[in-house]
Order: C-alpha cells, then structure tokens, then sequence
C-alpha cells in the first residue's frame, strides 16, 4: 500500500501563485507515474498534470498549460504542482495519485483516473476574484 498525503492548498487572489505538495509513504518502490487531479463542487474529477516515473514526460490538461509545472522528488518521495496566474475556474480540491503500473516504462504518462490506484485525501485551493 502507499500512502499519499498533499499540502498546500489555501486562498489566494486572481493572478496569484501556489505550490501544492504531495509526499507518498509506504511501499512506494511500487509507484510509476504521479498525477494531480481536481474536482470543483458538483463537478467531475479531472485530469491536471503528470509526471512520468523518469521525470521526463509531463502531461497538462490544455487550461494549465503554461501556467502549471508538475515536477517530482523521488528522494523525497514527493511530487509538486507550481501554480502561477490563478484563475477562478482553478478552484478546486486537488488530489494527488500514484500509478501502481511501472511495465509500460518509465516514460508513460496516463491521464486517466482510472490508470491511478493510490489517492490523497485532497487539499483545497480557492481562487477568489
């Protein structure tokens, strides 16, 4: 099992910029590629970034581009999410995922929810206009 636990949501103003934390623990030699999701209320959750288990491939969902870089920490067992130029449509919980699958190589990077296995608790960022 692995453990994820993210931090760094809070309110912040349009324009404004935050750096969400996720730290994995427990059997996480079983991880591969890392992602950030986020769901607003009455909405699904979607797809943010991902960082592949190399770190050399990152996927962004089109509205982030630009604006947001996922990075990764293997020795600190971390992964990130750099917010820049926050919107109010970025309000949201964001969650941090862990996929189990390391046979499809260390540059894969899936963008689905279902390809995920382990999850966070989620933290909140708010976007105020």
């Amino acid at each position: 099992q692995v453990q994820l636990v993210e931090s760094g949501g809070r309110s912040v103003e349009t324009g404004g910029s935050l750096r969400l934390s996720c730290v994995a623990s427990g059997q996480t030699f079983y991880t591969g590629a890392m992602a950030w999701f986020r769901q607003a209320p009455e909405k699904e959750r979607e797809f943010v970034a991902a960082v592949s288990l190399s770190g050399r491939t990152t996927e962004y969902m089109d509205s982030v581009k630009g604006r947001f870089t996922v990075s990764r920490d293997d020795a600190k067992k971390s992964v990130y999410l750099q917010m820049i130029s926050l919107k109010p449509e970025d309000t949201a919980v964001y969650y941090c995922a862990a996929d189990r699958d390391r046979e499809l190589g260390p540059d894969y990077v899936p963008t689905s929810k279902y390809s995920y296995d382990y999850w966070g608790q989620g933290t909140q960022v708010t976007v105020s206009s």
